[in-house]
């Protein structure tokens, strides 16, 4: 027996190993399959030599592989440069108590954060069930008609509130007036909405708005104010609405507990963010916003919207209703680019108040509203006087000189907001104690001679609420039985089990998602995001308690410099949607910059993922959709001819690399070379990105600037539905033009473009999760990574061709790292669809491919290089298994509408009914592979019936009938 070296057994974990699934023998037996000798061979073969890259990966220190725990221990290293301090800045951001076992059972729990979307609801209805929860409480706290399933951040959800009054509203002004009390990041979002779009943004005093003659579509409020002050809008919105301008509200949920709620004094929308249920700060996200309005604008609502129906079975079920996948219905006449939203968070904050419940959360607002009317009154005993007559939870203070009382503040470690020389601000939350109020104290009452330290029971005791009487809340809310029957953790950690029990996630199984890149989310990746040195940092604080997440967020933006091959990046964008948007702003300021600002022709070839001309739309563009040819590939003679024609006006064009048909396209750098002698910018989409790392770069072919998901390529979990990260990488040439946020300090360049998120890092809590999968992996661990994400899909392609046809391919057969299956073809000969093959492998314990896109009638399949052999053989036999039936049907077998597949998805319910009468067997429903006897997935309901669900829409919690 050969005796191992010391050597060798002080060799440190592999990580790589772990990360791609296919082991090297199975690699082996794939390529094998495929006739190829290596898989070297293999890339050689389907990526295009002339954008092959030619050297290493650009990573430095980065290049090699970390351990797990060395790459733990040097981000923890990292982490401890920033500075944990008391945050009573407030600004929209709150410290908040997420109860342990939501951050157990749901934040930290991968049955919920590796879920997709829930464009299938039958295997979904445990998260969409906790949205729909999201949606009563925001209905229910502003007195709105309807509410989505969130939105991205606050300042997102005014912007898209902005332009959804607009849309409904009946005024032909193009005015819209912020008060001068809305939150300033806010108003700069709504502002580089604005702006593409012809709007004009003016500025109103909060005590003026009464006063306006009604020039203007609309109006946005704060409520409270971020000075503090609670106003009384009743009359001025019946001016406005008499003048046939709307009203938009942006509220605070805590406060509405105790607040008259906007709906019940005339908005016509209202908009804000949950994070102070129970969500931690993070550095500004991600969080969700919510948006909810009146029941009659429910068509024209930006985002997703989670609706009741009933199954097959007649059974109640949960589905995405009305708007689902509107980009690509409508494309540039879309109202809105959101394509995911932050169902997570939203899922969190749903829990915190099933949790707590409606006496649970008047209870906290009590408490924090007395404390601010106790600290109101302990500063006056001091001298200080209170800017502000009415409040909630915010003081802003008079003082002679605020730096002083900055630098005292920071020095006892506790950050104060901002205001100006002469003011600061104060907001307290439910983490306030009295410990902290005599703290605050000390802070005011430094140098003040004979200050004696406040009686505060003496100072509660005559204590009064500090908001007009007019406002206070009277009508009822979160009445619905599951506001009340979870209380007692016991109860929630089962009502939270039960849930996740009826979804499918990626601990469950592969989720084999075209354009979505559904891979391993780490439990490594994962650890650093719960660390308070990330997530308890307010994203207002002073530069010098934030060196390490600055520190984190730089080596991240130049490990996806060195990936994509760009000059810069930019973090801020919180979704790839935000992402195509900043992307074309950069581009238009770009041009603008060289006195070409006419350039406004956006040419987008006919495969485009919707967003992509609902983006271009958002941003003032004209879109001019160029042709495929009948590979898939873009027309190069059609774009050509279009380019030629638009020449004086092109303004760039977007296209997706690979396609959005899956093929490496040859002439991609032909592509860039004609759009650049035209004067125009290169687009490049970075959906599929998992098919480049490593391999080429976009900047570097001919790139301008692409967005990127971190939440497909590099590793942050889709949530089901959110949260995402959608970066931006620029050329040189377009750096300067990256987002600032200057409303709150942050200037990258004087020339860039205003803010298009919240905070000037966007989610930047999660962003430790991309830089853990990069360091982990090294230089060639993502280069192994890409070229084995490409492997499995060519070897999926080519063990189905057989019984489905692959839609597209490159030379020889081959595809990148996703393949397109066509099922028209069985359709037109049996009646089968492929929402009929989806639903059928919800049996088999799969999650569908994506279903009829980028074309009608097919499924996209993407394995990722996560996924073991052994998975994705399962997979395949259940689609050979799933064709064996089809071709049933074709001969006779089964009947065209009484078969497995038009029956699917089937419950245990249906399974164990004593009266079956189909022509199928209760075992060929449930068991068609030997290997479900041994581990089974009983999809919860039948299928969903969409048609029902859009013609009797309802969106609150089931009725309280449903727990008799």
């Amino acid at each position: 027996m050969t005796r191992t070296s010391l050597s060798q057994l002080e060799a440190r974990d592999d990580f790589i190993s772990r990360h791609i699934g296919p082991s090297e023998s199975e690699q082996a037996a794939m390529l094998s399959k495929l006739g190829y000798a290596s898989r070297a061979a293999l890339i050689d073969a389907v990526v295009p030599p002339n954008i092959r890259n030619k050297s290493k990966l650009a990573l430095g220190e980065f290049y090699n592989p970390m351990p797990e725990q060395e790459a733990l221990s040097k981000l923890k290293a990292i982490a401890s440069k920033n500075k944990v301090m008391k945050s009573v800045i407030g600004q929209g951001y709150y410290n908040t108590f997420t109860p342990n076992v939501i951050l157990r059972n749901i934040f930290e729990n991968p049955a919920w954060y590796t879920a997709y979307t829930p464009y299938q609801p039958e295997i979904s209805q445990g998260r969409l069930e906790a949205i729909l929860n999201f949606q009563q409480v925001v209905t229910d706290l502003t007195g709105m008609g309807i509410a989505n399933s969130s939105m991205l951040d606050e300042g997102t959800a005014a912007a898209e509130a902005m332009t959804l009054i607009q849309r409904v509203g009946k005024s032909s002004s193009q005015v819209f007036y912020v008060a001068d009390d809305v939150l300033p990041q806010t108003r700069e979002i709504v502002e580089t909405r604005a702006k593409p779009l012809g709007i004009e943004v003016r500025t109103v005093p909060a005590s003026e708005v009464e006063a306006l003659d009604g020039n203007c579509f609309g109006v946005l409020l704060q409520y409270p104010g971020v000075n503090g002050e609670v106003r009384d809008y009743r009359e001025a919105v019946e001016k406005l609405h008499a003048a046939g301008a709307m009203v938009i509200v942006a509220a605070d949920l805590l406060a509405l507990t105790l607040l008259t709620p906007p709906g019940e004094w005339g908005a016509d929308v209202v908009v804000g963010n949950s994070q102070r249920f129970g969500v931690p700060l993070g550095f500004g996200g991600p969080h969700a916003g919510y948006l909810a309005t009146r029941d009659e604008f429910k068509r024209s609502m930006p985002g997703r919207l989670v609706g009741v129906t009933i199954d097959a079975q007649g059974n109640k079920a949960y589905r995405l209703a009305l708007q689902t996948r509107e980009q690509h219905i409508r494309r540039e006449k879309a109202t809105s680019n959101i394509c995911t939203a932050q169902v997570l968070l939203a899922v969190m904050a749903s829990m915190y108040a099933v949790y707590h419940g409606p006496k649970g959360l008047a209870q906290i607002a009590q408490r924090v509203h007395r404390f601010t009317g106790i600290l109101a009154a302990s500063l006056g005993q001091l001298g200080y006087t209170i800017a502000n007559t009415t409040f909630f939870d915010t003081l802003t203070i008079q003082t002679a000189s605020a730096e002083q009382l900055h630098a005292t503040a920071e020095s006892k470690g506790v950050n104060l907001r901002r205001v100006d020389a002469s003011h600061v601000g104060i907001s307290l939350d439910e983490t306030t104690t009295r410990d902290d109020i005599a703290l605050l104290w000390s802070i005011f009452a430094e140098g003040v001679t004979g200050a004696t330290a406040p009686d505060l029971d003496a100072l509660d005791a005559s204590s009064q609420d500090a908001y007009p009487e007019a406002l206070v809340r009277t009508s009822a809310y979160m009445t619905h039985p599951t506001f009340s029957r979870y209380h007692s953790e016991h109860e929630m950690l089962r009502y939270l089990r039960s849930l996740a029990d009826k979804d499918l996630a990626l601990d469950r199984t592969m989720i084999p998602l075209g354009s979505c890149t559904m891979k391993l989310n780490a439990t490594a990746e994962m650890i650093p995001v719960t660390w308070p040195e990330f997530s308890s940092i307010h994203p207002f604080a002073p530069d010098s308690q934030t060196v390490g997440y600055r520190e984190m967020i730089g080596q991240l933006e130049e490990m996806l410099c060195a990936v994509t091959g760009y000059a810069a990046v930019s973090l801020q964008p919180n979704a790839g949607s935000q992402g195509e948007y900043a992307g074309l702003l950069v581009i238009q300021a770009y041009h603008q910059s060289r006195g070409e600002g006419h350039r406004n022709i956006c040419l987008i070839p006919s495969s485009a993922h919707g967003t992509n001309p609902a983006s271009a739309n958002m941003v003032g563009m004209k879109v001019v959709v160029t042709a495929c040819d009948e590979n898939g590939n873009v027309d190069l003679d059609d774009l050509k001819a279009k380019a030629e024609l638009h020449s004086k006006n092109l303004a760039c064009v977007m296209v997706t690399y690979p396609s959005t048909h899956g093929v490496f396209e040859e002439g991609i750098q032909e592509l860039c070379e004609v759009i650049h002698s035209h004067g125009g910018q290169v687009y490049i989409d970075g959906a599929n990105m998992n098919a480049l790392v490593g391999v080429a770069a976009p900047g570097s072919f001919g790139g301008d600037v692409s967005h990127l998901n971190l939440h497909k390529t590099f590793c942050i979990p889709h949530g089901g539905g959110g949260p995402g990260v959608g970066p931006i990488g620029v050329g040189a040439h377009l750096a300067k033009f990256l987002p600032n946020q200057r409303s709150t300090g942050y200037t990258r360049d004087e020339a860039g473009i205003g803010a298009v998120s919240a905070a000037a890092y966007g989610s930047a809590s999660i962003l430790p999760i991309s830089w853990m999968y990069i360091a982990m992996m090294g230089g060639e661990g993502l280069t192994q990574a890409t070229e084995t994400a490409i492997l499995s899909a060519n070897y999926i392609a080519r063990r189905l061709a057989p019984h489905y046809p692959v839609l597209y391919t490159g030379h020889d057969g081959l595809v990148a790292h996703e393949c397109i299956l066509d099922l028209r073809p069985l359709q037109d000969k049996t009646g089968i669809s492929n929402e009929d093959v989806a639903k059928r492998l919800m049996d088999f314990g799969f999650h569908a491919p994506t279903m009829s896109f980028p074309v009608p009638g097919t499924l996209m399949i993407e394995p990722t290089e996560s996924e073991s052999k052994v998975e994705i053989d399962r997979f395949i036999d259940a689609m050979i298994c799933i064709h064996a039936e089809i071709v049933k049907v074709e001969r006779g077998e089964y009947d065209r509408m009484d078969n497995p597949l038009k029956g699917a998805p089937h419950t245990a319910e249906v399974v164990m009914e004593d009266d079956w009468q189909h022509a199928y067997t209760r075992e060929q429903a449930a068991f068609p592979v030997a290997s479900l006897r041994k581990q089974k997935y009983w999809p919860p309901v039948g299928r969903a019936d969409n048609v029902y669900g859009d013609r009797n829409l309802f969106c609150g919690c089931a009725p309280v009938s449903d727990y008799e």
